[in-house]
């Protein structure tokens, strides 16, 4: 999954401070770019004796949100977790000084596994497809019930009122990007639809607060699987892990698993995707895999959730399209996530709007 590098960095600068560093990766390099990794460039280093590592660095140019692009801190969230029976690949350095390959990065274990990027996992056996399946919820449960006090991550945020955070967050990210200046018509970007509105809502209507360790982009593409078995080896991209609540990961590992892939409405009978896809679990499968691991029954907020991964997904998406239209992002993806931006804004305000309908509806009965 590693090609051509898109976003070159000086390769013998990286050398000199690595060696510098006691890290014992021997020169010359070989550089690769994945083809993943909207937010942070990822490389592979191949050194002098074929070993692999992985470094991950924040993208060029000017940083449009500062709660964004955190490799500082996904190494330090790699670190802590290294601790607890969470499959997180081993970190070996970071290096916060911008001045030796541009930017703040970090440098990481290579997991040989299986990267899949599509969730409905074409080429896998079906046995194996629901088994892939049932041991990234498992994992997300564990990642849950971790003590985050006891492996030090309590300092990440606020224990508590994590979607008023998100709100806060969400709408000043929004509004900085909605400012980016596309380079080819010197237009900005524009806001999102509804912003204000949106965010109204989600301010007056939430569900009951919890506090866990959340990821906070947990999905079939961030895992890493056995080559040959079907069980997790790793989990990647831990930029926007905090404390908060449960339900935004389960909702966006689950999404796949909604009637249009993740269009925000149930299958009202979902067992027409397994039909479809021998070994795919159904919405409902899944649903009762994390509550009987978990015993917190998502079903009771799952359209609130549902909602607000749509509000939370735009912003992502509008972020994208801004590093694109800035010229600060070349990844292959990255212009799709632009082309796209329009129809993922309206979906959310459908959404929301659907759902403050019906609740409006059950107020008046």
């Amino acid at each position: 999954m590693a090609g051509a590098v898109r976003q070159p960095i000086d390769v013998v600068a990286l050398e000199n401070h690595l060696e510098q560093n006691g890290l014992a990766i021997q020169r010359p390099f070989t550089l690769k770019q994945f083809g993943f990794g909207q937010s942070n460039p990822t490389y592979l280093i191949t050194d002098a004796n074929s070993n692999r590592y992985v470094l991950r660095k924040k993208p060029p140019g000017e940083i449009l949100s500062q709660t964004a692009h955190q490799v500082e801190r996904e190494y330090r969230m790699l670190h802590a977790l290294e601790k607890t029976d969470i499959p997180v690949p081993k970190v070996f350095h970071l290096c916060e000084d911008a001045t030796v390959i541009g930017t703040a990065f970090y440098v990481m274990e290579f997991l040989d596994g299986r990267f899949i990027t599509d969730p409905y996992m074409p080429g896998v056996t079906a046995e194996h497809r629901r088994e892939m399946w049932r041991d990234a919820v498992r994992t997300l449960v564990k990642l849950h019930q971790i003590d985050y006090k006891a492996v030090g991550l309590g300092g990440l945020s606020k224990h508590h009122g994590f979607y008023d955070r998100q709100i806060r967050t969400l709408l000043r990210i929004a509004q900085s990007q909605a400012q980016a200046v596309n380079v080819r018509t010197n237009a900005p970007l524009g806001a999102l639809p509804h912003l204000e509105e949106v965010a109204e809502f989600f301010k007056t209507r939430q569900p009951g607060d919890r506090s866990t360790i959340v990821h906070g982009d947990f999905k079939i593409d961030n895992i890493v699987f056995h080559k040959t078995e079907p069980r997790v080896i790793g989990v990647l991209d831990w930029e926007m892990a905090t404390i908060g609540h449960p339900l935004s990961d389960a909702v966006h590992l689950l999404s796949p698993l909604f009637e249009g892939g993740g269009s925000g409405t149930p299958v009202p009978d979902d067992r027409a995707n397994s039909a479809i896809i021998p070994g795919l679990p159904t919405l409902q499968d899944a649903l009762g895999w994390y509550q009987e691991d978990s015993r917190y029954d998502v079903r009771v907020d799952l359209e609130w959730g549902v909602a607000f991964a749509h509000f939370r997904g735009s912003v992502i998406a509008q972020g994208i399209a801004a590093r694109y239209v800035t010229g600060q992002s070349k990844s292959p993806g990255a212009k799709e996530w632009a082309d796209g931006l329009d129809a993922r804004a309206q979906l959310m305000w459908e959404t929301v709007r659907k759902l403050r309908e019906s609740y409006s509806r059950l107020e008046r009965l």
